[in-house]
């Protein structure tokens, strides 16, 4: 019999990266808050791979600290392996990585959650869900108790009609085996939410004592370690190796000669699969011509054998898994723990969505996550948090926070959510943010905390450690410009050696630290006014040198996209009633509903021509 249990200011659904940080937000802004889970045991899961951040994927972690958000500190806490990609490359993608104890990390979210003001941790599965006359909305548990909340954030990952391939084998089922949510789905579709299905797979996890690691390329951490919070006394520790493998050809003529049993090709599989991270049998198809495929090893913790085989996703029958796994070099006498297989859920377009992640045609309810279309963890806890912030606003009556593409990954990334949809899984990735010198990993907090401050999600104390390294910043600037440099034979000896030019007058350091072959480290025996400051004002200084030429072209740009953005578009506007767009542009900018002119030219399918029409129409209506 179904009973009344609580109401709440705003309800999470799923607890998982996205529903964390948006329960998180919304509880430390000062909301009634609850959080339903399927399993109380495996919030913040890994169940794709034991890993934070990555190229791009750093960014969008430390733009979550930079916010307030918790992903950061957690991956500090559970870190067991940290290195910061593409050192090789300029400092725009130059991104942390690190490997996570997998059980430790949800370990810390649970207790996490457990222990935050204002926040109910329920394990319930929500089975139904409508809007009530008085704009409540109401959330049905299986066990049949009633809850209503003035704002509810959906955050369902893979669980929403989750379902499992392995071969000619599939079940209904979520990530790891835990049971699926397969009413909500059915609940959304009646709402009037209409929902499509999207692919995702894991690969074998395997015991360690398996392993034949004796030739295999050994991938260690790094030195300097890079956290990722801003603000964490915990220093991450390196405490283990990862190893490096290669497929063979007897591993591609296995799968090649087992195709047909892969429910990616029988045609079993409906759902989209995602592009930038295909299954192996997807890339022995796509990349024939390639011999050898890398497999990365990595730890799933300190405290298991269990070894993840990233590379290796998979839905092939279980007996060809077995099969090729042994084709691999230090595989050969390979015991599976966990069979790779593919999951298949239901998701929305998330044009549906406006830039607070609410829905268009229901107030008050959010997106957020896989539930949008997205993939991974970090995308996942970003939206996350955006919603969560969101959620609060909308209740209080005010203004939506919305993160613009000039100011941030989560900006680009929501914003190629709710402009562009997407037809496959959507990864964030750096080419995306056509801003990316300006929108580093390095200065996330420089960009974002005074939001976080705002809205109550940074302490008092950290905002004012912002401000005074702003000012150190600031200050060392003016330093280099001023300070001057005498040539001397030690100096030009040192230049010599580096390949530049050797001094003749003096010069001024900043002059110098411009050089490609030069920086602080290097010129610090030649630089009589150094200041004793932490590593990270040097830094911020360097490339704000080194590449002042290229991020003023950027902030250039920025200017002028913002100029757009700020021409508002009526969320009611009839486009077809504008004469001279396209029936094209009229039919994307009705289903898009784009917020302003910015966002509107960023649509597929409208072109500048049709800007100008509604510059034009805009100019008319206001005078």
């Amino acid at each position: 019999m179904e009973y009344f249990a609580k109401e709440y200011d705003v309800a999470v659904i799923g607890a998982g990266h996205a529903g964390i940080e948006a329960a998180l937000a919304s509880a430390r802004m000062g909301m009634n808050t609850c959080i339903f889970t399927i399993s109380a045991d495996w919030v913040a899961d890994l169940p794709c791979n034991p890993s934070i951040g990555g190229s791009s994927k750093g960014h969008l972690v430390r733009e979550i600290d930079a916010l307030g958000g918790e992903m950061g500190l957690a991956a500090d806490h559970n870190t067991i392996q940290i290195r910061m990609l593409n050192l090789g490359k300029g400092p725009a993608i130059h991104s942390p990585r690190a490997q996570i104890d997998r059980r430790n990390y949800s370990a810390y979210m649970k207790n996490v959650l457990e222990s935050t003001e204002n926040l109910d941790f329920r394990q319930a599965e929500i089975v139904d869900i409508k809007q009530l006359k008085n704009n409540l909305w109401e959330l049905k548990t299986k066990l049949e108790a009633l809850y209503t909340a003035k704002a509810v954030i959906i955050a369902t990952g893979t669980f929403l009609g989750g379902k499992i391939y392995v071969g000619d084998v599939s079940f209904s089922s979520g990530p790891d085996g835990l049971f699926p949510a397969n009413e909500l789905s059915i609940a959304l579709n009646k709402l009037g939410i209409k929902t499509r299905r999207f692919k995702t797979g894991t690969p074998s996890r395997v015991n360690k004592r398996s392993i034949n690691f004796e030739n295999l390329e050994v991938q260690e951490a790094d030195k300097e370690i890079v956290k990722f919070s801003f603000d964490n006394s915990i220093v991450p520790k390196n405490q283990t190796v990862c190893h490096i493998t290669y497929t063979t050809e007897e591993t591609k003529k296995i799968i090649q000669e087992n195709i047909h049993r892969s429910p990616l090709y029988s045609g079993e599989i409906e759902g989209t699969g995602t592009r930038y991270c295909p299954s192996i049998e997807d890339k022995i198809v796509r990349f024939s011509e390639k011999e050898r495929h890398q497999v990365f090893i990595e730890p799933c913790g300190l405290n298991t054998q269990e070894m993840y085989l990233q590379g290796l996703s998979s839905s092939l029958p279980e007996d060809v898994q077995l099969e090729f796994l042994k084709t691999v070099p230090g595989l050969e006498n390979l015991q599976v723990i966990r069979t790779a297989y593919a999951i298949e859920y239901d998701c929305i377009d998330p044009i549906a969505l406006k830039a607070s992640l609410e829905f268009f045609d229901f107030p008050g309810l959010f997106g957020a996550g896989q539930f949008n279309g997205s993939s991974g963890y970090e995308e996942a806890a970003a939206q996350g948090l955006i919603a969560g912030i969101n959620a609060v606003l909308y209740i209080k009556g005010e203004e939506p926070f919305i993160l613009d593409r000039a100011s941030s990954y989560i900006g680009t990334l929501i914003d190629d959510l709710i402009t562009k949809g997407c037809l496959d899984p959507y990864r964030m990735m750096t080419s995306r943010s056509e801003y990316r010198l300006i929108l580093r990993q390095d200065n996330a907090d420089l960009r974002l905390t005074k939001y976080g401050y705002k809205y109550g999600l940074i302490s008092k104390e950290r905002y004012e450690r912002l401000l005074e390294k702003e000012k150190l910043i600031t200050k060392e600037l003016k330093r280099v410009k001023k300070a001057p440099i005498a040539p001397s034979d030690e100096l030009n000896e040192m230049l010599v050696s580096r390949e530049t030019s050797p001094l003749k007058t003096g010069t001024k350091l900043v002059e110098l630290i411009k050089r490609p072959q030069l920086n602080y480290e290097v010129l610090a025996p030649f630089d009589k006014t150094r200041p004793e400051l932490p590593k990270e004002i040097f830094e911020q200084v360097e490339t704000e040198i080194k590449y002042e030429g290229y991020i003023k072209r950027q902030q250039a740009q920025i200017n002028e996209m913002r100029r757009l953005e700020v021409k508002k578009l009526p969320e009611s506007l009839d486009y077809t009633q504008i004469t001279g767009l396209r029936l094209e542009a009229q039919e994307k900018l009705n289903n898009v509903k784009p917020a302003n002119v910015g966002q509107a030219s960023r649509i597929s399918g409208v072109s500048p021509a049709d800007i100008s029409v509604l510059l034009i129409y805009l100019e008319k209506e206001s005078m």
